[in-house]
Protein backbone atom coordinates (compact mmCIF):
# COMPACT_ATOMS: atom_id res chain seq x y z
CA UNK A 1 0.00 0.00 0.00
CA UNK A 2 2.55 2.53 -1.43
CA UNK A 3 1.59 6.24 -0.64
CA UNK A 4 0.57 5.25 3.29
CA UNK A 5 0.67 7.16 6.07
CA UNK A 6 3.25 5.79 8.74
CA UNK A 7 4.13 7.66 12.03
CA UNK A 8 7.52 6.47 13.50
CA UNK A 9 7.77 7.52 17.58
CA UNK A 10 11.11 6.44 18.69
CA UNK A 11 14.34 8.03 20.83
CA UNK A 12 17.45 6.61 18.70
CA UNK A 13 18.15 9.46 15.90
CA UNK A 14 20.01 7.07 14.00
CA UNK A 15 17.93 4.61 14.26
CA UNK A 16 14.71 6.98 13.63
CA UNK A 17 16.35 8.35 10.70
CA UNK A 18 17.10 4.97 9.04
CA UNK A 19 13.81 4.15 9.21
CA UNK A 20 12.40 7.06 7.81
CA UNK A 21 14.97 6.99 4.47
CA UNK A 22 14.11 3.36 4.36
CA UNK A 23 10.06 3.65 4.44
CA UNK A 24 10.40 7.02 2.07
CA UNK A 25 12.52 5.05 -0.65
CA UNK A 26 9.60 2.27 -0.64
CA UNK A 27 6.99 5.33 -1.09
CA UNK A 28 5.46 5.80 1.94
CA UNK A 29 4.52 9.38 3.65
CA UNK A 30 6.62 9.33 6.58
CA UNK A 31 6.12 11.55 10.15
CA UNK A 32 8.23 11.46 13.15
CA UNK A 33 8.51 12.25 16.82
CA UNK A 34 11.50 11.57 19.16
CA UNK A 35 9.60 11.56 22.45
CA UNK A 36 6.15 9.99 23.43
CA UNK A 37 4.58 13.33 24.20
CA UNK A 38 5.33 15.11 20.43
CA UNK A 39 4.03 11.39 18.99
CA UNK A 40 0.52 11.16 21.10
CA UNK A 41 0.11 14.84 20.03
CA UNK A 42 1.18 13.97 15.90
CA UNK A 43 -0.89 10.72 16.42
CA UNK A 44 -4.57 11.87 17.87
CA UNK A 45 -4.09 15.43 15.40
CA UNK A 46 -3.15 13.90 12.69
CA UNK A 47 -3.98 10.01 12.75
CA UNK A 48 -1.46 8.21 10.54
CA UNK A 49 -2.48 4.86 8.10
CA UNK A 50 -0.07 2.76 10.46
CA UNK A 51 2.48 3.99 13.75
CA UNK A 52 5.42 2.17 14.71
CA UNK A 53 6.23 2.46 18.53
CA UNK A 54 8.92 2.56 20.71
CA UNK A 55 7.90 1.02 24.06
CA UNK A 56 10.58 2.76 26.02
CA UNK A 57 10.29 6.95 25.25
CA UNK A 58 10.70 9.84 27.11
CA UNK A 59 7.47 11.83 28.85
CA UNK A 60 5.12 9.34 27.35
CA UNK A 61 6.15 5.59 26.82
CA UNK A 62 4.37 3.30 24.46
CA UNK A 63 2.45 1.81 26.52
CA UNK A 64 0.06 4.77 27.76
CA UNK A 65 0.27 5.59 23.39
CA UNK A 66 -1.27 2.46 22.75
CA UNK A 67 -3.87 2.66 25.64
CA UNK A 68 -5.07 6.65 24.27
CA UNK A 69 -5.48 5.59 20.58
CA UNK A 70 -7.10 2.40 21.57
CA UNK A 71 -9.32 5.00 24.22
CA UNK A 72 -10.41 7.26 20.40
CA UNK A 73 -10.95 4.39 18.97
CA UNK A 74 -8.07 4.71 15.98
CA UNK A 75 -8.23 1.88 14.02
CA UNK A 76 -4.88 1.98 12.77
CA UNK A 77 -2.18 -0.81 13.17
CA UNK A 78 0.45 -0.55 15.61
CA UNK A 79 3.99 -2.25 15.21
CA UNK A 80 5.92 -1.88 18.70
CA UNK A 81 9.74 -1.50 18.15
CA UNK A 82 11.06 -3.88 21.43
CA UNK A 83 14.49 -5.13 22.54
CA UNK A 84 15.14 -8.33 23.21
CA UNK A 85 14.09 -10.72 26.00
CA UNK A 86 10.91 -8.57 26.58
CA UNK A 87 8.51 -11.04 26.31
CA UNK A 88 6.24 -9.58 29.49
CA UNK A 89 6.55 -5.90 27.98
CA UNK A 90 5.58 -7.47 24.23
CA UNK A 91 2.37 -9.56 25.88
CA UNK A 92 1.68 -6.07 27.52
CA UNK A 93 1.85 -3.81 24.81
CA UNK A 94 -0.51 -6.29 22.68
CA UNK A 95 -3.19 -6.43 25.55
CA UNK A 96 -3.17 -3.03 25.35
CA UNK A 97 -4.03 -2.85 21.58
CA UNK A 98 -0.60 -3.07 19.59
CA UNK A 99 -1.30 -5.52 16.55
CA UNK A 100 2.74 -6.94 16.38
CA UNK A 101 6.19 -6.18 17.44
CA UNK A 102 9.38 -6.62 16.24
CA UNK A 103 12.68 -6.87 17.92
CA UNK A 104 15.92 -4.95 18.08
CA UNK A 105 18.00 -5.19 16.08
CA UNK A 106 15.84 -5.82 13.19
CA UNK A 107 15.48 -6.44 9.53
CA UNK A 108 14.21 -3.81 7.63
CA UNK A 109 12.84 -6.52 5.00
CA UNK A 110 11.00 -8.14 8.38
CA UNK A 111 9.71 -5.10 9.18
CA UNK A 112 8.76 -3.62 5.52
CA UNK A 113 7.01 -6.54 5.33
CA UNK A 114 5.40 -6.30 8.80
CA UNK A 115 3.62 -3.12 7.85
CA UNK A 116 2.60 -4.12 4.48
CA UNK A 117 0.39 -7.19 5.81
CA UNK A 118 -1.18 -4.99 8.38
CA UNK A 119 -2.16 -2.70 5.89
CA UNK A 120 -3.56 -5.13 3.89
CA UNK A 121 -5.70 -5.86 7.13
CA UNK A 122 -8.66 -3.12 6.50
CA UNK A 123 -9.48 -5.65 3.36
CA UNK A 124 -10.17 -8.75 5.42
CA UNK A 125 -13.70 -7.52 6.80
CA UNK A 126 -16.49 -9.13 4.56
CA UNK A 127 -18.57 -12.37 4.64
CA UNK A 128 -15.89 -14.61 3.01
CA UNK A 129 -12.11 -14.56 3.60
CA UNK A 130 -9.78 -16.37 0.98
CA UNK A 131 -6.09 -17.99 1.64
CA UNK A 132 -3.85 -20.04 -0.56
CA UNK A 133 -6.79 -22.27 -2.22
CA UNK A 134 -9.11 -21.63 0.89
CA UNK A 135 -12.63 -20.06 1.00
CA UNK A 136 -14.02 -19.41 4.27
CA UNK A 137 -18.04 -18.47 3.68
CA UNK A 138 -19.08 -17.11 7.00
CA UNK A 139 -22.40 -16.90 5.78
CA UNK A 140 -22.72 -20.89 4.93
CA UNK A 141 -20.50 -21.20 7.95
CA UNK A 142 -18.39 -23.37 5.86
CA UNK A 143 -14.71 -23.88 4.51
CA UNK A 144 -13.75 -24.76 0.91
CA UNK A 145 -10.84 -26.12 -0.51
CA UNK A 146 -11.64 -25.52 -4.47
CA UNK A 147 -15.04 -27.34 -4.75
CA UNK A 148 -14.62 -29.57 -1.40
CA UNK A 149 -15.79 -28.96 2.16
CA UNK A 150 -13.26 -28.96 4.64
CA UNK A 151 -14.86 -30.07 7.98
CA UNK A 152 -14.40 -27.38 10.90
CA UNK A 153 -15.21 -27.94 14.43
CA UNK A 154 -16.95 -24.83 15.95
CA UNK A 155 -13.78 -24.15 17.43
CA UNK A 156 -11.48 -24.64 14.47
CA UNK A 157 -14.08 -22.20 12.77
CA UNK A 158 -14.41 -19.74 15.02
CA UNK A 159 -10.42 -19.81 15.55
CA UNK A 160 -9.96 -19.44 11.56
CA UNK A 161 -12.26 -16.82 11.53
CA UNK A 162 -10.63 -15.09 14.27
CA UNK A 163 -6.83 -15.95 12.90
CA UNK A 164 -8.39 -14.49 9.20
CA UNK A 165 -10.09 -10.94 10.87
CA UNK A 166 -6.49 -10.62 12.10
CA UNK A 167 -4.16 -11.54 9.77
CA UNK A 168 -0.31 -10.07 10.19
CA UNK A 169 -0.77 -9.98 13.77
CA UNK A 170 1.12 -11.02 16.83
CA UNK A 171 -2.05 -12.97 18.84
CA UNK A 172 -1.54 -13.56 22.50
CA UNK A 173 -2.91 -16.80 23.65
CA UNK A 174 -4.92 -15.19 25.80
CA UNK A 175 -6.70 -13.06 23.17
CA UNK A 176 -7.33 -16.26 21.78
CA UNK A 177 -8.72 -17.83 24.88
CA UNK A 178 -10.81 -14.89 25.25
CA UNK A 179 -12.17 -14.31 21.15
CA UNK A 180 -12.92 -17.95 20.92
CA UNK A 181 -13.45 -20.03 24.31
CA UNK A 182 -15.31 -16.53 25.77
CA UNK A 183 -17.21 -17.06 29.12
CA UNK A 184 -16.11 -21.30 29.45
CA UNK A 185 -14.54 -22.61 32.57
CA UNK A 186 -11.53 -25.10 32.88
CA UNK A 187 -9.65 -23.79 29.19
CA UNK A 188 -5.99 -22.81 29.10
CA UNK A 189 -3.46 -22.35 27.21
CA UNK A 190 -2.99 -25.78 25.76
CA UNK A 191 -6.59 -25.53 25.04
CA UNK A 192 -5.78 -23.24 22.24
CA UNK A 193 -2.31 -25.62 21.40
CA UNK A 194 -4.37 -28.18 20.64
CA UNK A 195 -7.07 -26.47 18.96
CA UNK A 196 -4.43 -24.75 16.57
CA UNK A 197 -3.05 -28.74 15.91
CA UNK A 198 -6.15 -30.17 14.68
CA UNK A 199 -6.38 -26.54 12.67
CA UNK A 200 -3.09 -27.46 11.01
CA UNK A 201 -3.67 -30.49 10.36
CA UNK A 202 -6.53 -29.48 7.84
CA UNK A 203 -5.01 -26.49 6.09
CA UNK A 204 -1.15 -26.67 6.50
CA UNK A 205 0.08 -28.12 3.20
CA UNK A 206 2.94 -29.56 5.90
CA UNK A 207 1.73 -29.30 9.51
CA UNK A 208 5.31 -29.67 10.85
CA UNK A 209 6.61 -26.69 9.12
CA UNK A 210 3.52 -24.22 8.56
CA UNK A 211 2.99 -21.83 6.27
CA UNK A 212 -0.09 -20.14 7.50
CA UNK A 213 -0.50 -20.66 11.55
CA UNK A 214 2.98 -19.39 12.98
CA UNK A 215 4.17 -20.02 16.48
CA UNK A 216 5.56 -16.69 18.70
CA UNK A 217 7.88 -18.21 20.33
CA UNK A 218 6.49 -17.42 24.58
CA UNK A 219 4.03 -15.00 23.03
CA UNK A 220 0.98 -16.91 21.06
CA UNK A 221 0.53 -16.63 17.14
CA UNK A 222 0.40 -15.20 13.92
CA UNK A 223 -1.82 -15.70 10.72
CA UNK A 224 -0.04 -15.28 7.47
CA UNK A 225 -1.84 -14.99 4.89
CA UNK A 226 -0.07 -14.44 1.28
CA UNK A 227 -2.06 -11.30 -0.56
Amino acid sequence: MKGARILIIEDEPALLRGLKDNFETEGYEVRTAQNGEKGLDALLHDPPDLLLLDLMLPKVNGYEICRAARARQLDLPIIMLTAKGQEDDIIRGLELGADDYVTKPFSIRELLARVKALLRRGAAGGAEHRFGPFLLDLTAHKLHRGQEEVPLTAKEFRLLEFFLRRAGRALTRDSILDAVWGQEVIVTDRSVDRCVTTLRAKIEPDPRNPAYIQTIRDIGYRFEAPP
